[in-house]
């Protein structure tokens, strides 16, 4: 592949950010890059604006409409209660609250949680699903719209670990992928009254990570990522419009830029999602490239990948060459969000470590340490940077002028 052509690839359909609200897991095209918010890159304790307890476990991320903050959670000891909450984003006071049984298995590893999906919004409704493969889709008020427990029509998708992939919602269809050792499946699930739209059955083994939607093409689709590779599919029908079958991590997901998808795939594997014509081409690859948990971030015009010592390496997006690695304070659950030159990175312990990209071979500026585990990805609205534990949420940001 020629640079020439690496290059127009990056170019078509370039992404702008346009809208403020963080609407689903890694915002905006779930790249973890947001708008310029004004949130400092130097933090102090003086630029926690706000927290507030929370009631339940949880490693979803917080998602944003409007001046309404959404996260889900699960409480009990068998984690059998699962809640959705709302928050206003300028106070931190609780609106509302919904409770729900759970359906499903509540197995789940010591490390994770039914509640580590994160909920999906498209602007007038709200969808949260949970380990237990129970789907409640509610609107900004709380008002119940409908739900479903997925056991009762495939009593066999779980693991036991627990599930975590994060639903998204492109063109009025909700996309979940329900993928375990069993009875692996993903689903396209019309917003209007819950039912499916498609099915279609997965490969077979665990898998952790999300959708990722194209939206350039005539044809929307999302890429679904296994530990196969990587399949696009229509998002109205389930059609495989095309794969790669070269093999993918199961936790780390995918990152899309312009018709390039970066893929954690021995390494990273830069594939070309341009056209639908049967096997999705690779553009490169490069094993110096090997993201850990946290899923690929680009900015800069690089990609960026943290490994499991917590050194975080930036590559070109021309080819994959790695330009500069970084030192961080791991280990990392939780993904990178940012946006400029910066990266917000929060690892296990709650430490937030702020990167700016641009600076010579990458600077940390600040720290601030949380104090508590943080495992779930942070989001950026609205002027603020939202981190959420188990036990608080917390907005970060500029602290207004009295």
């Amino acid at each position: 592949m020629t640079l020439a052509k690496i290059l127009t690839l990056l170019l078509i359909c370039p992404f702008v950010l346009t809208a403020d609200d963080w609407k689903q897991f890694r915002g905006p095209s779930a790249t973890g890059l947001a708008s310029d918010q004004g949130i400092p890159a130097r933090l102090n304790e003086g630029h926690i604006l706000w927290r507030t307890s929370l009631p339940g476990r949880g490693l979803s991320s917080p998602i944003i409409v409007g001046n309404q903050v959404f996260i889900s959670a699960a409480e009990g000891n068998e984690q059998d209660r699962l809640l959705v909450l709302c928050f206003n984003a300028q106070t931190g006071l609780e609106e509302w609250r919904r409770s729900f049984w759970a359906t499903g298995r509540t197995m789940c590893h010591e490390k994770t949680c039914v509640a580590a999906p994160t909920p999906v919004s498209d602007g007038d409704h709200l969808v949260a699903i949970f380990s237990s493969n129970d789907v409640v889709c509610l609107d900004l008020k709380g008002n119940l719209q409908w739900l479903r427990g997925l056991t009762v029509d495939y009593p066999n998708a779980s693991n036991s670990l627990g599930m975590a992939s994060s639903p998204l919602i492109l063109d009025g269809v909700l996309v979940a992928q329900i993928e375990n050792d069993s009875q692996s499946l993903a689903l396209g699930i019309d917003m209007a009254d819950g039912s499916n739209k498609w099915s279609i059955a997965r490969p077979k083994g665990a898998n952790w990570t999300s959708p990722i939607p194209r939206t350039h093409a005539i044809k929307p689709a999302v890429a679904l990522q296994s530990g196969k590779g990587v399949h696009l599919v229509d998002v109205h029908t389930g059609a495989v419009l095309s794969e790669y079958l070269g093999g993918a991590a199961t936790i780390p997901s995918s990152v899309l830029v312009g018709s390039m998808l970066l893929t954690p795939s021995h390494g990273i594997s830069a594939l070309d999602l341009s056209s639908d014509l049967g096997e999705i081409p690779m553009l490169w690859r490069s094993r110096a490239l090997s993201p850990a948990t946290a899923s690929p971030m680009v900015m800069d015009n690089a990609v960026f990948v943290v490994n499991r010592a917590g050194v975080l390496t930036r590559g070109s997006l021309e080819g994959g060459r790695r330009e500069w690695q970084l030192r961080l304070k791991g280990p990392f659950s939780a993904s990178a969000v940012g946006f400029g030159t910066v990266q917000y990175w929060v690892n296990e312990k709650g430490l937030l470590q702020v990167v700016d990209v641009a600076q010579g071979e990458g600077a940390v500026v600040s720290q601030l340490d949380l104090g508590q585990q943080v495992l779930g990805t942070p989001s950026i609205a609205n002027g603020g940077l939202y981190i959420r534990s188990d036990k608080t949420l917390w907005k970060i940001g500029k602290a207004p002028i009295l």
